[in-house]
C-alpha cells in the first residue's frame, strides 16, 4: 500500500524552540521513528512544511546586501532539500540498508496576478511578541500577524496552477 505521511514545518522546529539544527533533527528523528514503524510491506511517501525553515533562511540571507540575498523560492528549494537530507539521514539509520529512498525537489507555477501576494498569509519563521514583530515589520518592510496569542511574519502563498 503507498502511504502519504504529512509533517508540517513546525512539527520539524516547532513553535517557540530555537532554529537550531539540533532541535530540527531531533524533532525529524521522532517523526522517523514512528514512521519506521509502518514501512514494512509499504511504500512511503513523506511531504512536510518548511515555513519555520524557510524564515530562518531569509533571517540568515539579511546579514546581506538586499541586492545580494536570494528571493524566497530559492530559499524554499534550500529548505526542501535540507529537510530531505535529514529525514533520510534519520530514516536510514532506523530502516534496513537495502530500503531505498530519495528525496525529490519541487516547483510550481503561479499567477503573478494572484491576490495573495496583496494579502499574505503564509507564516514563516520564528514567534515574536507583538511590540517586537511590529518593530521588525517596520525596520524590515514586513507584514506581520497573530500567530495564537504570537506574531509571525507571513509571505504571499498564491495558489499553484501547475506542477513543474
Amino acid at each position: 500500500m503507498r502511504i502519504v505521511v504529512a509533517l508540517g514545518g513546525n512539527a520539524l522546529l516547532r513553535r517557540g524552540e530555537p532554529l537550531t539544527a539540533d532541535n530540527q533533527r531531533a524533532n525529524i528523528r521522532v517523526a522517523a521513528e514512528q514512521i519506521a514503524k509502518i514501512h514494512p510491506g509499504n511504500e512511503l511517501v513523506i511531504a512536510h512544511g518548511n515555513g519555520p525553515q524557510v524564515g530562518l533562511l531569509s533571517l540568515q540571507a539579511q546579514s546581506y546586501k538586499p541586492e545580494e540575498a536570494y528571493p524566497l523560492d530559492v530559499l524554499g528549494a534550500e529548505t526542501e532539500g535540507m529537510i530531505g537530507y535529514i529525514i533520510e539521514q534519520e530514516l536510514g539509520n532506523l530502516l534496513d540498508f537495502e530500503v531505498p529512498f530519495a528525496t525529490l525537489l519541487t516547483q510550481v507555477e503561479v499567477d503573478a496576478n494572484d491576490p495573495a501576494f496583496k494579502d499574505p498569509s503564509k507564516f514563516i519563521g520564528p514567534v515574536y511578541s507583538k511590540e517586537e514583530a511590529e518593530r521588525l515589520a517596520k525596520e524590515k518592510g514586513w507584514v506581520v500577524k497573530a500567530d495564537g496569542d504570537k506574531f509571525r511574519r507571513v509571505v504571499a502563498s498564491p495558489k499553484p496552477q501547475a506542477h513543474l
